[in-house]
C-alpha cells in the first residue's frame, strides 16, 4: 500500500501534526486508505525517497529532476507569505547569526561557510550557484573554510547560534515555517540575502497509483482551502493550498546542479 509523509516540512512537533491532518484529510476525501507514517529526523531522507511505495511523500526537487524514471508528481505546496506570489516556489535565504556583525553577503566571505549536504538543492547547491557569480580569476575562493552535514535547517541555525559557521543557508519555506511556529529559536538568525525563486519540493509518488486514484488525490489536495476544518492548521503552514505545476519545471533544478558543481571547499 502507498504511504504519505510530509518530513520535508515538519520543522516541528506541531508542523508535523498539522501536515498530517491536512495529507490525512485529502486523502479522506480521495478515498485512498494510505498510511501516514513516521520519519523523524535523524532518519536520512535519501533512504526515505528511495522507497518504491511513496503516494504522497514530499521530496527535494533535486532528486525527483534527476531521477530516472522520474517519480510521478502529484502536487507541490502553495506558501501563503508575499514573497511566494502564490506560486509553487521557494528561495534559498543565506542567514548568518542574530548578533553577526555581517549586513550583507560580501561581507562574510573569508569567514567560514556552512551547508546542510552536498546534494541538497536549498542546502547546498542553490547556494553554490548563487555564490558563482561573485568568484573571479581575482577571488577564486570567497571563504577560508565551508562546514557540511549539517542535515537540515536546524542544524543551520543551531551551528550560526553556535557560531561553528558564519553564514549558511535556508529553505525558505523551512525558514519561514519555524519563524512562525518557533519563533525563539528562528529569532537565533537573520538573512542577509536570498537566492531566485525555485521550483518548490513536491509531493510525489513511486508506487504506481492508478490514473482515478491519483485524479481524486490531486483534486482533494487543490481542494483543501477550501475546508472550514483546516483553516486554522493550514493558517500556521503558511500554506495556501496545492498546485500541480509542470514536471518540466524542475529540469532548471538538474541543469544547475550540472553547471555548478565547484565543491564548497573550493568556493
Amino acid at each position: 500500500m502507498p504511504i504519505a509523509n510530509a518530513r520535508m516540512y515538519s520543522v516541528t512537533p506541531s508542523c508535523k501534526a498539522d501536515w498530517n491532518t491536512v495529507l490525512g484529510w485529502a486523502l479522506d476525501r480521495a478515498q485512498l486508505d494510505w498510511p501516514l507514517i513516521d520519519y523523524d529526523a535523524p532518519a536520512p531522507l535519501a533512504a526515505l525517497w528511495s522507497r518504491s511505495d511513496l503516494g504522497a511523500a514530499m521530496m527535494c526537487g533535486l532528486p525527483y529532476a534527476q531521477r530516472e524514471p522520474r517519480p510521478t508528481l502529484v502536487a507541490a505546496p502553495l506558501p501563503s507569505p508575499p514573497r511566494y506570489v502564490g506560486r509553487p516556489v521557494y528561495f534559498t535565504d543565506i542567514v548568518v547569526a542574530a548578533g553577526s556583525r555581517y549586513r550583507t553577503l560580501a561581507e562574510t566571505f573569508g569567514t567560514v561557510v556552512g551547508y546542510t549536504l552536498a546534494d541538497s538543492m536549498s542546502g547546498g547547491v542553490a547556494l553554490r550557484h548563487h555564490l558563482e557569480r561573485h568568484r573571479s580569476a581575482a577571488r577564486p575562493r570567497l571563504y577560508r573554510a565551508a562546514l557540511g552535514n549539517l542535515i537540515h535547517a536546524r542544524g543551520v541555525i543551531e551551528a550560526l547560534a553556535a557560531g561553528t559557521i558564519d553564514v549558511g543557508p535556508l529553505d525558505s519555506y523551512c525558514h519561514d515555517l519555524l519563524r512562525r511556529n518557533d519563533a525563539e529559536f528562528a529569532a537565533q538568525v537573520r538573512t542577509v540575502a536570498s537566492t531566485e525563486a525555485l521550483p518548490i519540493p513536491p509531493l510525489v509518488a513511486t508506487a504506481a497509483v492508478a490514473p482515478a486514484e491519483l485524479a481524486r488525490l490531486r483534486a482533494a489536495l487543490q481542494s483543501v482551502h477550501h475546508a472550514a476544518e483546516l483553516v486554522d492548521p493550514m493558517a500556521r503552514l503558511l500554506l495556501s493550498g496545492f498546485g500541480v505545476p509542470d514536471p518540466a519545471d524542475y529540469d532548471v533544478l538538474a541543469q544547475i546542479a550540472r553547471c555548478d558543481a565547484t565543491p564548497f571547499e573550493e568556493l
